[in-house]
């Protein structure tokens, strides 16, 4: 090997299509990786297994998601600070620690109880039973395109109060606010494009200041006129983070629990046969091949030491979920789908203070969504080679562009 290869591939088409071989590997040679990019160490810890994974998710005080708080308050006061439209995007729950991360996690919590989850249920059924109305006689569809994308982005839309004419102008900002960028140059276009999306978010405040409805960001734009729970950036980066993870692992979670399903027809078989086991399934489905890929980075907050190598203050640290729920010295047969499997505790929806929120809507709407496309179309397939399916190249999230089936 070269000086200027990576030990591990870790981006490109064929990783992304499978990327498990190489996680398993990491797993048994190096679980915490120091990332080499060509050749010169990078501050970016690389951690694949299940006990180290849980341990940085659930270890909030030292593991942080601000860089800055890692930083002293000399070497917080020569930074500059970041462009207002950056902060709009990114002043939100996923990049706060502490007291700011409660108080805005409060604030949305509501928005996601038991109750409201309950009397979303009939609403996801009755998008779900339309949606195949209107493609079964075809006997095909792109699975994700007209099945698991509207579902997750109509229910957000309801809950936040955004109109549903305007879901593919948020499919397309998403789309841009995942893709990874590999300079300043193309941050600093990504940021130009998705100035879209703040201009469209600024006139939403503007209607509901001026007529409040019974909707979640009417909510939020009360609490931030309120005075001090909510500041104008933490505003728009709240209602970004909502929509974008609002649906995003749930077209995820429909579209890679399929064709896992597909893929393991003994599993199909025994769910069709017995629709109750559909929430057993869904939590093996978000074990086996989840919706996100590597949790949203932390920093270590001073220096720490973990299975033997020590992480740095400041330094950047990427726990890879969809490898530690594929790790063998935590999960029986782990590279087996089981959907009666027992004792299933995946980290598909993270861990500790920052566990995702929206979890109990994600994994309602994913089990009505494939318990009922496997009871309506039977002879469900691909339509495709496994190898011609598409995968985003995005860092976090793990899914496929499109997904064609026929029945």
């Amino acid at each position: 090997m070269s000086e200027q290869e990576p030990q591990y591939q870790l981006s490109g088409d064929q990783f992304k299509a499978d990327p498990f071989p190489t996680f398993a590997k990491m797993r048994n040679e190096e679980p915490i990786y120091r990332l080499e990019l060509n050749g010169n160490p990078a501050t970016l810890w690389v951690i694949t297994n299940h006990e180290y994974a849980e341990a940085v998710l659930r270890d909030h005080k030292r593991f942080v998601k601000r860089w800055e708080s890692t930083l002293s308050p000399e070497e917080r006061a020569k930074r500059q600070p970041e462009p207002l439209a950056e902060q709009m995007l990114n002043n939100h729950m996923l990049n706060t620690d502490g007291a700011d991360h409660t108080r805005l996690r409060i604030l949305v919590n509501k928005a996601f109880s038991g109750t409201i989850i309950s009397q979303q249920r009939e609403r996801v059924q009755t998008i779900a039973r339309q949606l195949l109305d209107q493609v079964e006689a075809a006997g095909k569809m792109d699975l994700i395109d007209d099945y698991a994308f509207p579902i997750p982005i109509v229910v957000i839309c309801d809950l936040l109060g955004i109109p549903h004419q305007d879901r593919d102008k948020f499919r397309a900002w998403s789309n841009a606010f995942l893709t990874p960028t590999t300079s300043h140059e193309e941050w600093q276009d990504q940021v130009q494009f998705l100035q879209g999306m703040l201009q469209y978010l600024s006139e939403i405040f503007t209607q509901r200041r001026s007529q409040p409805q019974n909707d979640l960001i009417s909510a939020l734009v009360q609490a931030e006129e309120s005075g001090d729970r909510l500041s104008e950036t933490e505003l728009y980066s709240m209602v970004v983070l909502l929509i974008i993870a609002g649906h995003e692992t749930t077209v995820n979670l429909i579209g890679n629990g399929m064709l896992a399903l597909l893929r393991h027809p003994d599993q199909l078989a025994k769910l069709r046969e017995n629709p109750d086991l559909i929430e057993s399934a869904v939590e093996e489905l978000l074990r086996y091949d989840g919706p996100v890929e590597t949790a949203t980075t932390r920093f270590a907050a001073e220096d720490v030491e973990i299975g033997g190598k020590v992480i740095h203050r400041g330094e950047a640290v990427n726990v890879v979920v969809t490898s530690a729920n594929r790790d063998e010295n935590r999960f029986d047969h782990a590279a087996l789908l089981d959907i009666e499997r027992e004792n299933n505790r995946h980290l598909a929806f993270g861990m500790g203070v920052h566990y995702c929120v929206g979890a109990p809507l994600a994994r309602m709407e994913g089990q009505i969504a494939i318990n009922m496309l496997i009871q309506r179309l039977p002879n469900l397939r691909l339509a495709v080679p496994m190898e011609e399916l598409q995968w985003s190249n995005a860092v976090v999230i793990r899914g496929m562009r499109h997904m064609p089936v026929e029945w």
